[in-house]
């Protein structure tokens, strides 16, 4: 098989979350141990850190690797889902993986697919492991895709890992409280091995303390050691200071990625620098003010509040959930514009009645489909956004919604496409 051939058959072949929704998931490691198995435990010969989280992960992920790689390491880095190219989820140094790499894998273990009909993330996670290992990366970063504690990148016993916080989503898999969701993303704490929570909440906070005191790790909650001082916008850049109690300890930070949800996720980041320094890594002030700096540049990331033109202004951002959505009402908020255009898609697996009641009533609204049997009907999208005070037209696809609202939008306007990552990856 050629590159596109492969890729037709991993995507046709394979069950896919992204695309299918809950029928994809397996509940449990069985298909990720076998296929690592077959590969020579490649999960055993680089070492990681984890990140987990329901909101956060990506930027956090991206940006500690962007640190590592201006403190001069080799990074993995593994995330889903992509965007754009299928090869966005496994980079090294912020490069994407090989094509033939791609192909050569798949074929490798194209017997064992047919064998025991694993999951498309089940593969593609046993790919970048085995990626990683050949290449002998200093460190990989990890992101979770759902979950933790039955999540195929479960197999690793990292340097360290970090949940950035704890929200309502995938209730259908995962709990249908926050405590619930807390225990099954805990699951990715292991023996011995340091563990941050970006956010500090009364009700989950207990849940993580307990899994870290019965596996003798140490526990830390970010934002108790840490305090932004100061936002501000500048140039496409977000400045802010951080503190620890009474001293600042970063002044004049940058930052690339300038959506307001950054300024939790950055402190996850800068406190697992600190452990990653106590660990023998080094790691200076001028590598962390440097990557976080050119986040974009240096690893590819793509979609976390996103320019992508001006007269109008275009931003789009893959919040989706109740709490991501609660941070793209405040960046709205933050910004000056004449009239709202919102291009609007989502998923038919998920309660969007508490996102749909966030979103301002004030905007013209572009409701579609995304291009995937998980997407909600726009007719049934439009319908209860009129419920909620929501006013627009409804569009066969994304790419017509999209331009409709540039169609209709003055150069002093705002447009914003969002509500599901498979609606900013249609436009990109």
């Amino acid at each position: 098989m050629n590159y596109s051939e492969t890729l037709d058959y991993l995507y046709s072949r394979l069950p896919m979350f992204s695309r299918i929704g809950q029928v994809a998931f397996k509940k449990d490691l069985h298909n990720t141990i076998k296929l690592c198995e077959s590969l020579g435990q490649p999960q055993n010969k680089f070492k990681s850190i984890h990140i987990g989280g329901t909101n956060g992960k990506g930027s956090t992920s991206h940006m500690l690797a962007a640190v590592l790689q201006e403190a001069g390491y080799k990074t993995g880095l593994y995330t889903s889902p992509h965007l754009i190219d299928f090869r966005e989820r496994i980079r090294i140094n912020g490069e994407m993986i090989n094509k033939s790499y791609v192909v050569e894998f798949t074929e490798e273990i194209k017997p064992l697919i047919e064998e025991i009909n694993p999951s498309f993330f089940e593969v593609t996670v046993a790919m970048a492991f085995s990626y990683f290992a050949q290449n002998s990366v200093d460190i990989a970063i990890i992101e979770v895709g759902l979950g933790g504690r039955l999540d195929s990148t479960n197999v690793i016993t990292p340097e360290l890992s970090i949940i950035t916080n704890i929200s309502l989503d995938h209730t259908n898999l995962l709990g249908n409280t926050v405590a619930e969701i807390a225990m099954e993303k805990a699951g990715i704490i292991k023996a011995q091995v340091p563990v941050i929570i970006g956010e500090y909440d009364e009700e989950t906070a207990p849940i993580f303390k307990s899994k870290a005191a019965a596996l003798n790790s140490t526990i830390e909650f970010a934002d108790q050691q840490l305090q932004v001082l100061d936002p501000t916008y500048e140039n496409d850049k977000l400045l802010i200071s951080v503190k620890n109690e009474n001293t600042i300890v970063y002044k004049n930070l940058e930052l690339d990625l300038t959506g307001s949800y950054q300024l939790k996720n950055v402190l996850g980041v800068l406190e697992a620098v600190k452990n990653l320094k106590s660990l023998g890594y080094t790691i200076t002030n001028e590598h962390i003010y440097s990557g976080l700096k050119k986040v974009k540049e240096l690893t590819g990331l793509k979609g976390r509040w996103y320019t992508l033109g001006t007269q109008p202004l275009i931003i789009c951002d893959t919040g989706h959930n109740e709490a991501g959505i609660q941070e793209v009402v405040k960046n709205l908020a933050r910004l000056n514009y004449k009239q709202l255009h919102i291009v609007l898609g989502m998923v038919k697996d998920k309660d969007i009645t508490k996102v749909l009641e966030l979103l301002p009533k004030n905007a013209t609204y572009y409701f579609c489909s995304p291009n995937l049997e998980r997407a909600l009907p726009v007719e049934e999208l439009e319908s209860k956004a009129t419920l909620q005070g929501l006013k627009g037209t409804s569009f066969t696809t994304v790419a017509k919604a999209f331009q409709e609202a540039k169609s209709n939008a003055s150069s002093d306007d705002l447009i914003f496409i969002g509500g599901s990552t498979f609606v900013v990856a249609e436009v990109l």
